[in-house]
């Protein structure tokens, strides 16, 4: 059982949820009455999640036994079978897309197979010819905010949008710093990544610094928009700076461990933002 909880990856899982979550609280601003719908999507969005990330792990096993940092996941450490983890994947896939598709509408469920096909079937084979398939990532990782918005109005509006925008923005630096500490993993186990593919770091920092240097004045854009407050507006601001702060550290340093304290401030920033744009009230 503990394998199969490895499998889901219940970290970045959990992130998942939390963004999600929070979309539909703010797209259902005006009671948050429907809590059989927030239940159905949180547990629809924990099991897609979950279900692409079994599916990864199956088409990634070998290139996984290469990499020190994956080599003892389920798969590469052997304590599970290549079929268990596709068996796994398909049933929570396909569980979640029933769920998304015939219980909270057809516009979840084609963000939920959108998810589904950009991560599984295109992000994941391109990791091995292409250092752009961190862009098809990132638009993949980018859907909970647009599963959670659907599910609460039935609709997307530009609200889901630009919480999708911030989401998107937000991976390059969190999954370019992980390229940047684990650079010999992906090297070894032949995965293109920017800091393989220029081995100084400054076009992965460059990147960095470029998607932080966006995604400040998009936390903006909530307030704006109309569905978040002042005081979430200056709490993501503040939170944004010293998420800045460590890119501008990383691109003057270059190193593992300035890369290290960019993932860890990306770790804090998303679900502090995401907090903020739901409990701070509304405008």
């Amino acid at each position: 059982m503990k394998s199969y909880f490895q499998l889901i990856k219940p970290r970045i899982t959990i992130l998942i949820l939390i963004v999600a979550m929070a979309s539909f609280a703010l797209a259902d601003r005006e009671g948050f009455q429907d809590w059989y719908r927030f239940t159905l999507m949180t547990i629809a969005t924990g099991l897609l999640a979950g279900g692409i990330f079994a599916l990864n792990a199956y088409l990634e096993r070998t290139t996984d036994r290469l990499m020190r940092r994956t080599a003892s996941r389920p798969l590469p450490g052997g304590r599970l079978m290549p079929r268990q983890a596709l068996a796994f994947g398909v049933i929570l896939t396909a569980a979640a897309l029933f769920l998304l598709t015939v219980r909270l509408g057809w516009v979840a469920g084609m963000v939920g197979l959108f998810t589904f096909v950009s991560y599984v079937l295109v992000y994941t084979p391109l990791k091995r010819r292409t250092e752009l398939h961190t862009a098809i990532g990132a638009l993949s990782g980018a859907t909970p905010p647009l599963i959670g918005w659907a599910a609460a109005r039935g609709s997307l509006e530009p609200g889901a949008w630009i919480l999708s925008g911030i989401l998107f923005l937000w991976q390059f630096p969190h999954f370019l710093a992980i390229e940047t500490m684990y650079r010999d993993d992906y090297e070894r186990a032949g995965i293109r990544v920017l800091p393989v593919s220029e081995p100084t770091g400054a076009a992965a920092a460059s990147v960095i610094i470029v998607a932080m240097c966006l995604l400040l004045p998009l936390s903006a854009v909530p307030f704006l928009a109309g569905i978040s407050s002042s005081l979430a507006l200056a709490g993501s601001l503040l939170v944004g700076a010293g998420f800045l702060a460590a890119g501008v550290f990383h691109f003057m340093r270059k190193t593992p461990q300035s890369a290290r304290m960019v993932l860890r401030t990306s770790v804090l920033y998303l679900p502090l933002v995401f907090a903020l744009l739901v409990f701070a009230g509304p405008r």
